[in-house]
This record gives structure tokens, C-alpha cells and sequence, in this order.
């Protein structure tokens, strides 16, 4: 019986340049290479300031279009009757809040 003993071969291994999973020669996990839109990766090369500030004002105004359009008025929650009912409702029942029309302070200065 004749054993041949393999040869051992020796090989350098040279890690991913960025760490596992960051070889240059493959396309990252889940990806075909090319997938990514271009306005993505453009906006992945801002300076991450620029499209906080995009995305924050872009936000307002899409809150304040509606405002402007539709032209409604104010919830009835914030007619000067309501508010006043409400104050007098807190009054009745004791209520003691901290600060405003209703604290003791407040009642205290409008009795003088």
C-alpha cells in the first residue's frame, strides 16, 4: 500500500480592503452592482448638512400648502368662548395648574 502524503501549498490571504464583506471585486450583499439610482447615490455624497436642510424645508412647506389653500379657519377648540369655558371649568373643579390663566398666582393677581 502506497501513501502519498499531499503537498501542502501555501496561501496568502489578503482581508477585504474595508473589512468583511467589502471586496471590491463583488457587489455588495443583496446588490447586482448598478441598482442604486443616481439621485441616490449623488444624495449619498452630499454633505450630510444639505439634505437635513432639503428634506426640513421641504417638510414646512408641505405643511403650509395646505394651510394657504384650503383657507380654514381656526379649530373651534381655539374660539376665545371655548377657552374661556374651559378656564371656568378648571376653576370649578379646583383644578391647580403650575403656570397660566388658572394657577394661584395668576387668580391671586386678577382678585387685586
Amino acid at each position: 500500500m502506497n501513501r502519498t502524503i499531499p503537498r501542502l501549498v501555501r496561501v496568502f490571504y489578503e482581508p477585504p480592503p474595508f473589512g468583511p464583506r467589502t471586496s471590491l471585486n463583488r457587489p455588495t450583499y443583496g446588490q447586482d452592482g448598478g441598482t442604486t439610482p443616481l439621485w441616490l447615490e449623488k444624495l449619498n455624497k452630499m454633505p450630510s448638512w444639505q439634505p437635513i436642510v432639503a428634506g426640513c424645508t421641504l417638510m414646512l412647506v408641505g405643511a403650509y400648502v395646505p394651510i394657504v389653500v384650503l383657507q380654514k379657519d381656526l379649530p373651534f377648540t381655539l374660539s376665545p368662548e371655548y377657552e374661556a369655558a374651559t378656564r371656568a371649568y378648571m376653576r370649578y373643579h379646583n383644578m391647580n395648574p403650575i403656570w397660566g390663566i388658572s394657577s394661584k398666582s395668576a387668580r391671586a393677581a386678577a382678585d387685586h
